[in-house]
């Protein structure tokens, strides 16, 4: 990770149909949620052409919020349906890291749920609730990819 004074960094929550992102701003030592939302693809559209929307719109992003450092979170699934297609579209968030030259940290779900809330079996409330009080926030980010993607930047400056 960058070890510059002002920090910028981008969690993303990998998907297919619904791509989380969330900045996180480093504003005197302390996290600042500067701006998060979701890369949405249509169901209908044929693989290639959401994977294309998936690259395109992670490079804009990346240009517009010009983040320091990325943090990504690890490829897991119970339902083998969705890994294919997700895995697909985390190689492409992967191109798209390594295209910008930026440095880029993964973590494991459990990972995540420990470093925002000490227990690594935390139910998606109670790492919401986090991400509200570590952020400040009034209300949990909507959608929960984007809040999900907050928790993944979080973590990584957590693990400075």
């Amino acid at each position: 990770m960058s070890n510059s004074a002002q920090r910028r960094i981008l969690g993303l929550d990998p998907g297919l149909a619904t791509l989380g992102f969330g900045l996180v701003e480093i504003v005197n030592d302390r996290p600042i949620a500067h701006d998060y939302g979701v890369i949405k693809t249509p169901a209908k559209q044929p693989i290639g052409d959401r994977l294309v929307t998936i690259y395109d719109d992670l490079h804009e992003l990346i240009h517009l919020v010009m983040p320091t450092d990325i943090a990504i979170e690890k490829l897991f699934f119970y339902r083998m349906g969705n890994t294919i297609p997700v895995a697909q579209a985390r190689g492409v968030i992967l191109l798209v890291i390594a295209q910008a030259q930026l440095n880029s940290v993964e973590f494991t779900p459990a990972q995540i749920k420990q470093a925002l809330t000490g227990y690594g079996n935390a139910d998606k409330p109670e790492v919401q609730a986090a991400v509200m009080r570590e952020l400040n926030l009034s209300e949990i980010p909507r959608p929960d990819d984007a809040a999900d993607a907050l928790a993944i930047a979080l973590t990584a400056w957590f693990q400075r």
